[in-house]
């Protein structure tokens, strides 16, 4: 399917409709993913996830932008692996909410991190196949999302997320 594209680069930089941001319970900031995104979009995106009040894992919440170049913050709260029950379902519900959110707010361009990867410590292989099973799916039911970006800040996630892209691809051809 060739909506959907690997990128090495930085999340806050990216002039798409919309980012999502691998946040906590609390969307109030974190560390990793999370607390790069509310640096780069300003005090107004605490304040706005302050106002939704936290999100459970597997569960997303969308709010503006502010100072970043993307219209709208998708907030996706990713299971905690090995403490989290079935983290493979939550993980897949995250990706699948924030897609339908995306879907109910006009967005044609969506880029995702890989949620749960950090601090969380979900296995990279194991959630880019999770992520590419789930958006996949979602895609051939929806046209409205005309590009999705998985968008990695390391080179080991880069290149796992690549192997599991180019095998995706190549079973799915």
């Amino acid at each position: 399917m060739d909506r959907v594209f690997l990128i090495w680069d930085d999340i806050t930089r990216l002039e798409v409709d919309a980012i999502v941001n691998a946040a906590n319970g609390s969307l109030l900031g974190g560390a990793g993913v999370d607390g790069a995104v509310h640096w780069a979009a300003g005090p107004g995106l605490t304040e706005a996830c302050r106002r939704l009040g936290g999100c459970p894992a597997g569960e997303a919440r969308i709010t503006g932008g502010y100072r970043l170049p993307a219209r709208y913050v998708i907030h996706a709260v990713g299971p905690v692996y090995g403490l989290d029950p079935e983290p493979g379902r939550l993980l897949a519900s995250c990706y699948e909410n924030c897609l339908k959110l995306a879907v109910a707010h006009g967005i044609r361009t969506l880029a995702f991190p890989a949620i749960s990867c950090g601090a969380y410590r979900f296995p990279a292989e194991q959630a880019c196949r999770i992520a590419l099973a789930t958006i996949f799916g979602f895609l051939r039911q929806e046209a409205s999302i005309h590009k999705v970006y998985l968008v990695v800040y390391s080179a080991d996630h880069f290149r796992i997320y690549q192997e599991c892209m180019a095998a995706w691809r190549a079973a799915h051809a």
